[in-house]
């Protein structure tokens, strides 16, 4: 008798180098794909057979040799739908404004909006967008991908970009940062100033107005609705955690602990940056089930955690060429991870150094505190950790991913790995 995995494999389902795992009904006979939510086929014979957790008993090297190969195709499928997906841009632009742009009353503010958009919505990597885009693809058949189809998928892909712009807009004004995506932040723009509160609350609108616009008349309308609402509350709400725990002209290391900068860094980042496109794009293709979402945010929040961390790595020990920005955690008196580190590891004379220069806007005490971090080796304690929380990540995805095709995540994942911006 043939072992699960050889068998899976022989009849085309074991983790193909196709957009997701569709098993041949020609030879699979009664082997039906079940179906979860609206009627969504759940890819296959391998969920009814128990799915790839037991592949990767029977073959555990092959299999993730496989998670791997999947993986590096995912990188693939990201440069392959970057292009449309940029071009999709000057439609959004359009729908949003092209039929209010000449109006009487508010054709000025309508050209402010254009403005906003083409500023500030673009020239990022287009990740959040792109995974709602590039799943989407894996969890819907082909024939069922036609054009209208697709180009809600795109929308949804430049909603989730709209909202990222939102928070970036207004967080660095709060953070009083200087660059933003190698260019001068909005409001630090002739002319623009505070006014960048009310052009970030235009970006939010047009969320929703593309929502209604695209989408009002399909099922997970309300779905995606309450799901973009639900990812700016836990955003703000990670944005409140940070502000209060570093609050300006007030240094208190010891609020500076491992718990609560996990608890910012899930709400604050995790939940829109990772959950949001992957749930979104679930929505779309009829998954809507609470264990299915729940499963999938397993995954998706560890990988926020690991992103954020990273994040807080290359504000300090970042190219700003490649960042795109320069890193202002330790002046701003952010929570961030190196201060944390540094803190669990400093000798009585290395916290009294931290204490007089941390989260002070002078450069020689910036300099100071980076010294420190180098003093302590703290670039070691991120490569480490960054090996460690890859091989966690990869575990919860064997774990975790059924019945999504394991490759959602590790396409995510590879891309996120060892990245320098």
């Amino acid at each position: 008798m043939l072992p699960l995995s050889r068998w899976l494999r022989s009849v085309g389902v074991f983790l193909l180098p196709a957009p997701c795992w569709v098993p041949q009904d020609r030879l699979l006979g009664p082997l039906q794909r079940p179906t979860l939510g609206h009627g969504c086929p759940v890819l296959g014979a391998w969920h009814s057979a128990r799915c790839w957790r037991q592949a990767w008993t029977e073959e555990p090297r092959a299999f993730y040799s496989s998670l791997r190969m999947n993986g590096d195709q995912k990188l693939d499928a990201y440069a392959q739908e970057r292009q449309d997906f940029i071009q999709h841009f000057s439609q959004i632009v359009k729908v949003l404004t092209e039929e209010d742009i000449g109006h009487p009353e508010i054709g000025d503010a309508i050209t402010r909006l254009k403005e906003v958009l083409e500023y500030n919505a673009i020239g990022g990597k287009y990740n959040r967008g792109l995974t709602v885009v590039i799943t989407f693809r894996e969890l819907v058949e082909p024939g069922k991908q036609d054009p209208d189809s697709l180009q809600r998928a795109l929308t949804v892909g430049w909603c989730v970009e709209l909202l990222q712009a939102f928070f970036l807009v207004s967080d660095d004004i709060m953070d009083s940062s200087l660059t933003r995506r190698g260019q001068t932040c909005w409001y630090q723009k002739p002319g623009i100033g505070l006014d960048a509160i009310n052009d970030a609350f235009l970006l939010e609108s047009s969320i929703y107005r593309l929502l209604k616009l695209y989408c009002r008349e399909q099922p997970y309308y309300l779905d995606l609705i309450e799901l973009f609402l639900q990812s700016s509350y836990q955003t703000e709400i990670g944005q409140t955690l940070d502000l209060i725990t570093a609050p300006q002209g007030n240094v208190d290391l010891g609020r500076f602990t491992e718990k609560r900068y996990k608890s910012i860094v899930k709400y604050k980042t995790a939940f829109y940056s990772f959950y949001l496109p992957v749930a979104a794009a679930m929505y779309m293709a009829g998954i809507d089930g609470e264990k299915e979402h729940a499963h999938a945010k397993k995954i998706l929040l560890e990988m926020g955690e690991f992103f954020q961390i990273q994040d807080d790595y290359l504000d300090l020990f970042g190219d700003p060429s490649m960042t795109g920005k320069i890193g202002t955690d330790i002046q701003d008196n952010k929570c961030s991870w190196l201060v944390v580190q540094c803190l669990q590891r400093a000798s009585p004379e290395q916290r009294q150094i931290l204490q007089e220069n941390y989260g002070q806007k002078e450069a020689e005490k910036v300099a100071r505190v980076k010294a420190l971090y180098e003093e302590m080796n703290l670039s070691a304690v991120y490569m480490q950790y960054e090996e460690d929380s890859y091989n966690h990540i990869m575990g919860l995805i064997e774990q975790y991913a059924a019945p999504l095709p394991p490759a959602i995540f590790l396409g995510l994942a590879q891309k996120i790995y060892k990245r320098k911006k």
